[in-house]
């Protein structure tokens, strides 16, 4: 078996683009991967186009083989845009593999230690301040709709949401500055306003789900150490399933983790063993996020692996297209240490379209995928009648 062809498809998500690779081979197999980068979209598939001459000609089911030869042939320019690139690749030569052989990749990982894995319903609010119209959900104007929301999240059957610093209002907004805007916003502070309108959001969000829902807030890039201090400081009443924070310094993460009883997540900004290794050892978080398209799936096995010998639960980072739900589940399934995995439910009306089959979750459970490779491929024909036109969104 050799690989003929490989083709990437920048896919239009809404407020975000998913970016899919494709690879073929001359015995008829497909495998797809996705690797989305809802900010340098095309740097990602340029990378994979540059990848590609090391690869057509070659047996895709060697795909730890040519993951090396992926990682030398972008050697100068590690983690990032060309990890990402290396990550789509590799998803699309397992999904080959395990077709191959009429398996799924769960089965090829040595098979499931689990049926099904509870999910989170993700970006709860964040989604909709900007985009309800497009998703065709009512609009937040107040507290009295993230009320209304949260007991929505409760009665669709999910035990745990998570949730960003959403601003109600007309129109809302949600605050992400980690991520630019303009001017007199880089310092990573935070101000007593925006410290309790969170508390007031976090209790809004935990009055209407009640106590036994888990709660989670992603603060991403946008604070120092100090003002997260002060974040979980504040939330410590509301007794959340974790706060999340994305920083390249385990033990800045470590001294958060120290100042508080609030649970600590971070890790979706981490690439391979080799980074997530300070942050095991210094023990700077209570659970590691792990992002499969953005690592690959093998190298996303080890990483979990790797967890488990530090007494680690993951909890893959998904914020993607159904394609990379089925992936991240395959992951849940191969590992023994899992938390929870994350899922957007808030969507564009045509992401359902994309691929052949879609999540089965019930009673917020997701059931693992068992048909051969990732257990769902692309809509080729749907793919291809929303593509990406290179607008940016940004909440």
């Amino acid at each position: 078996m050799k690989i003929t062809n490989i083709e990437t498809y920048i896919v239009d998500g809404g407020w975000r683009p998913w970016i899919f690779v494709k690879v073929e081979t001359d015995d008829g197999v497909t495998g797809y991967g996705e690797c989305s980068d809802g900010r340098n979209p095309n740097g990602v598939v340029g990378a994979i186009r540059d990848l590609t001459p090391l690869l057509i000609g070659r047996d895709p089911r060697a795909y730890e083989m040519l993951f090396w030869d992926m990682i030398r042939g972008s050697r100068q320019s590690p983690g990032g845009i060309a990890a990402k690139a290396i990550a789509g690749i590799e998803l699309a030569l397992v999904d080959i593999k395990a077709k191959a052989l009429d398996i799924s990749v769960v089965e090829l990982f040595g098979g499931p230690t689990r049926n099904d894995i509870r999910v989170y319903w993700s970006h709860c609010g964040s989604s909709r301040a900007n985009y309800y119209e497009l998703i065709g959900v009512p609009p937040l104007r107040s507290m009295d709709d993230i009320a209304a929301l949260g007991c929505e999240v409760v009665d669709k059957g999910f035990s745990a949401l998570k949730t960003n610093i959403v601003i109600p209002g007309d129109p809302a907004s949600v605050y992400f500055s980690g991520f630019g805007q303009g001017p007199g916003s880089t310092d990573g502070n935070v101000s007593t306003e925006l410290l309790n309108h969170i508390e007031i959001l976090i209790s809004t969000f935990r009055e209407a789900i009640g106590p036994n829902v888990g709660l989670n807030l992603d603060l991403n890039f946008n604070f120092k150490p100090e003002a997260c201090m002060r974040i979980a400081k504040v939330l410590e009443p509301y007794d959340l399933l974790w706060l999340e924070i994305d920083m390249y310094d385990h033990e800045a993460i470590r001294q958060i983790k120290d100042s508080t009883s609030t649970k600590i997540c971070t890790g979706e900004n981490l690439y391979y063993m080799r980074e997530y290794i300070p942050y095991f050892e210094t023990r700077a978080a209570d659970v590691f996020m792990v992002d499969v398209p953005w690592n690959g799936f093998a190298q996303s096995k080890k990483i979990g692996d790797l967890a488990e010998v530090y007494q680690f639960n993951v909890a893959p980072h998904n914020y993607y297209s159904h394609l990379a739900t089925y992936i991240s589940a395959s992951l849940c399934a191969v590992l023994p240490n899992v938390r929870i995995m994350e899922v957007d439910i808030d969507d564009v009306p045509w992401k359902d379209d994309l691929t052949t089959h879609t999540p089965e979750i019930v009673d917020g459970y997701m059931k693992i995928p068992t048909r051969p490779g990732w257990g769902t491929e692309l809509n080729e024909e749907a793919v291809k009648a929303h593509l990406w036109d290179d607008k940016r969104g940004d909440w």
